[in-house]
């Protein structure tokens, strides 16, 4: 009984100690995956923009346009508006008085950058477009306002008719008004097409104001991005001509065919 039992110690013994082995034996086999620090975190970038830089305000418009709709306009290439900072707003005037019919029209640009704190060059364009919207549809002095969309006029569009009267010299005028606002990318382009009938002559119709400025702002935003084109593929050759100046010019041939120490010729 003895012996029996000692052999039956044993085998509890032995078979008490499998699972700790098993255990062992997973602990072992499957050991923390290493991190793989030679790779850098990524810094967040701002999101690219359309528009890099502004073009000439006063360019945004044709001279036939300019003489259809401000006749006698002086000057007749427009005056361009002071900004403080040209890199990011521009803005061009036009006036004229044609007998005693008054015609005002302003061409402005906002360009927008991506800043990762507050949004992409697009959104807050967007958000600007609303902006110069409710500055018109919610001031007091505007009467009747009436905004709808401009379809087919850059990514997004807004035209607001509305009446105004101003005081001058002891005098009350009413003009007739028009804002357009315009979305390209991240530049946002506001018409604002004003016209008068002074000395008592017949006000201009709404509808033919509206009509004028809403054909100017969609001259004007075709405009806007046939420079933006432009100006995108100037970088991009840029950017060639100088990747084929930083490269090394190919060695002269072993016949001494070139001049030691003498420069290459390159392209302008």
């Amino acid at each position: 009984m003895d012996r029996k039992a000692s052999r039956l110690a044993v085998r509890l013994t032995a078979l008490a100690a499998v699972p700790v082995l098993f255990a062992a034996g997973c602990s072992s086999s499957d050991p923390a995956p290493e991190t793989d620090d030679s790779q850098p975190s990524q810094e967040p970038t701002p999101e690219p923009v359309r528009f890099a830089e502004l073009p000439d305000a006063c360019a945004m418009v044709s001279g036939d346009t300019v003489d259809a709709v401000v006749p006698e306009a002086d000057p007749a290439s427009g005056e361009e508006l002071q900004s403080s900072n040209t890199t990011t707003s521009a803005a061009c005037l036009w006036s004229g008085l044609d007998e005693y019919q008054f015609r005002s029209l302003t061409v402005s640009l906002r360009r927008f950058d991506s800043d990762l704190a507050v949004g992409s060059g697009d959104e807050r364009a967007t958000a600007y477009l609303q902006q110069m919207v409710d500055e018109i549809t919610g001031d007091e002095a505007n009467r009747e306002p009436e905004a709808e969309e401009l379809p087919e006029t850059g990514d997004e569009a807004v035209s607001i008719a509305y009446q105004v009267t101003r005081e001058a010299d002891d005098t009350e005028q009413d003009y007739t008004q028009q804002r357009v606002v315009v979305r390209s990318g991240n530049v946002v382009l506001t018409v604002d097409y004003s016209g008068a009938g002074f000395e008592g002559d017949d006000q201009p119709g709404a509808g033919d104001i509206k009509e004028a400025a809403d054909r100017t702002a969609q001259e004007a935003v075709t405009r806007l991005d046939a420079a933006g084109e432009e100006a995108a593929a100037e970088g991009d050759a840029g950017g060639e001509s100088e990747s084929g100046a930083d490269a090394e010019p190919e060695s002269q041939s072993e016949s001494g065919d070139g001049a030691e120490g003498v420069e290459p010729e390159r392209d302008n």
